[in-house]
């Protein structure tokens, strides 16, 4: 995998972009990287020009000089399409805090987004795994957050339900993303604006669903079975709030669809990018 890095608006960003063919956009979770779409890069790049980048403060690429909120987050992505030159409206796909991320670029963007794709998406319920809530705990939070082999390797297990995903390789990569200088403050901060001890909070997840039903952009929305995250049950939530988006589960998956079902994720959206509506 070759990844790359610019400048915007004097900030770092790291990305990566393969293949030729109409704009995708791949967007990454809470304390995650652009690895999470290695295999998406892979089998998508012949059809098309797979973009993905490490959102700020997350993987490589560095924080923002105001609070990452989702919409901060979103302003990035466009100053980002901005500068490597996407020009034509992109189908966007976004995992977790990632699909949070793409509706409220859809929302605040919307000539910049042709379809949304939400990866078992931040915004569609309350409930989430007790291992982010409990980091509206200060001095937990502090103590939980502090980088080691042991913590990479349980986050990295959680996000997997067949464990032989869970390689030293990628805990590793965990361990490395966990020992940025920012990486702790820009999560806590995240986190702290969407939800709280007793979960996700309902004000942002009501408005922005509100203002993407009313977007006229096709939505996919799928999930794994065996989420530890963000339950599978969201999907319906998903189903009731977006009465008009396409919905796929997968079995014997977790947070990730895009690794652990990478061949099938692949067709099920190159099916929708051909026919979204």
């Amino acid at each position: 995998m070759t990844a790359t890095w610019l400048t915007v608006n004097g900030r770092r960003v790291r990305y990566r972009v393969d293949g030729d063919g109409p704009p995708v956009l791949l967007l990454h979770g809470l304390g995650r990287s652009l690895e999470d779409w290695t295999e998406q890069h892979d089998l998508l790049r012949d059809r098309f020009r797979v973009y993905s980048l490490d959102l700020p403060g997350s993987g490589r690429s560095a924080p923002l000089d105001v609070p990452h909120t989702l919409p901060a987050l979103a302003d990035a992505v466009a100053r980002f399409c901005d500068e490597v030159g996407i020009t034509a409206p992109a189908h966007v796909a976004g995992n977790s805090l990632g699909g949070a991320v793409a509706m409220q670029l859809a929302v605040r963007h919307p000539a910049r987004v042709a379809s949304l794709v939400l990866v078992n998406s931040a915004g569609f319920g309350r409930e989430v795994t007790p291992a982010l809530r409990i980091l509206a705990i200060r001095p937990l939070a502090r103590i939980l957050l502090r980088p080691s082999r042991f913590a990479a390797r349980r986050t990295t297990r959680s996000v997997f339900h067949d464990p032989a995903l869970v390689t030293e390789a990628r805990i590793a990569h965990a361990l490395a993303l966990a020992r940025e200088p920012h990486a702790a403050r820009v999560m806590l901060e995240t986190l702290r604006d969407l939800g709280g001890l007793r979960g996700v909070h309902p004000q942002w997840r009501t408005a922005l669903l509100d203002a993407v039903a009313a977007l006229p952009v096709p939505v996919l929305v799928t999930w794994g079975d065996h989420d530890l995250i963000l339950p599978a049950s969201h999907l319906a939530a998903a189903r009731t709030r977006l009465p008009h988006a396409r919905t796929h589960l997968f079995a014997g998956c977790g947070h990730l669809p895009q690794v652990e079902h990478a061949e099938k994720f692949s067709q099920l959206v190159t099916d929708f990018w051909a026919t979204p509506g």
